[in-house]
């Protein structure tokens, strides 16, 4: 990508292709401290209220600047690596590009919690594994009551649900989940029934002394791919069909419609919803409907096979954040007279894990 001059025009090249690029474009997004406020870095101007006659009365390119005059008389300064990045159209955290894995997945790399650990450029690096595989693990977490919240809030918001701020996973009686017993729970996502489902969930372990209990992690994103790559049939009913998911107990009726694998505009990947106590198929012609059980049982069989998944036992002061979005999770099951497993939950949305990870990428010019 480069910029080029020529009569007071700006022209952007890329692979090949030269365009022109409006004065209007760079007017709407001058800088210093006449136009933006420093400390907020909004407009100080409605860029409604121009004038729509813009034009550029002069220009100066160099390696690292772009110096524009324009007719109206104001004058900026752009520095042309932040001008390219815009160009380009493309969010940064989707240039990270996801990485598939399967039940051979074991030496994955967790990040030891220390003081001004959120600020600090190992939270970067952190952050950077959780987009690549959808998960991450923190180590030495201080297993104070509710310290989860904290944590959470560091980084950016906690999504708030009827489960309240944050949850305790650990057996209890009359639950209103199955997560809250002793039973072991098959790989599922979290809160299908909402609009929009919380997108990352973390799991911070308080004790775990009992036999059993292990944590379960299968990539949805690499079970996608199979089955797109292996039963086409059934990879374009999955993603195709909305299925209706409800959550109810006394207090609350909790529904939405929606695929069970959902693409984005460009067809690719998004994200997952599986929950099979918790799922309820529409009404279909009988051969769309024996499709679709079909592929049903055959993602749950993909889902549940020992060639996707991972177990592991967390431990006193491990936190497991991962994206609901694209992993599923479960657990085996665990006695309860043999020692206590007890867990807190809370949920996030990217725009936590976003935030943050842009904030410290300026921070640490990366």
């Amino acid at each position: 990508m480069k910029i080029e001059l020529k009569n007071n025009k700006i022209f952007f090249e890329n692979q090949g292709q030269k365009k022109e690029i409006h004065p209007f474009w760079f007017r709407e997004r001058v800088n210093g401290e006449s136009f933006i406020d420093e400390a907020t870095q909004q407009r100080l101007f409605d860029p409604t209220k121009l004038e729509e006659d813009i034009k550029i009365n002069s220009l100066n390119l160099s390696d690292q600047f772009l110096e524009i005059t324009f007719n109206d008389g104001a004058y900026t300064k752009f520095a042309v690596q932040n001008i390219l990045r815009e160009f380009s159209n493309e969010d940064e955290i989707k240039k990270i590009k996801k990485v598939e894995w399967d039940s051979s997945f074991t030496n994955f790399k967790n990040f030891k919690f220390e003081d001004n650990f959120f600020n600090e450029k190992v939270m970067y690096d952190a952050l950077i594994n959780f987009y690549k595989f959808g998960f991450v693990i923190f180590k030495d977490v201080p297993t104070k009551n509710n310290f989860i919240t904290n944590f959470a809030n560091s980084i950016g918001s906690i999504r708030r649900t009827n489960f309240g701020e944050f949850f305790n996973v650990k057996s209890k009686p009359n639950p209103n989940d199955l997560a809250y017993t002793s039973l072991a729970l098959a790989p599922h996502t979290d809160n299908p029934y909402r609009n929009p489902v919380p997108c990352i969930q973390m799991l911070h372990c308080i004790e775990n002394e009992v036999n059993g209990g292990l944590s379960t992690l299968v990539d949805g994103y690499t079970v996608t791919e199979k089955l797109k790559k292996d039963f086409q049939d059934y990879y374009n009913i999955l993603t195709d069909v909305k299925v209706r998911f409800q959550f109810i107990d006394q207090s609350v009726i909790l529904e939405d419609w929606a695929e069970m694998i959902q693409l984005n505009e460009k067809k690719e990947f998004k994200q997952v919803r599986f929950s099979p106590r918790l799922d309820f198929v529409p009404l279909m012609e009988k051969n769309k409907l024996e499709l679709f059980y079909s592929a049903r049982k055959k993602i749950s069989e993909l889902y549940n096979s020992d060639q996707y998944k991972v177990e592991f036992k967390l431990s006193s002061g491990d936190l497991l954040m991962m994206d609901n979005y694209r992993l599923l999770h479960g657990r085996t099951s665990y006695d309860t007279n043999q020692g206590n497993r007890f867990l807190q939950g809370c949920y996030i949305d990217y725009d936590s894990t976003e935030g943050k990870l842009k904030h410290l990428k300026r921070k640490f010019n990366l």
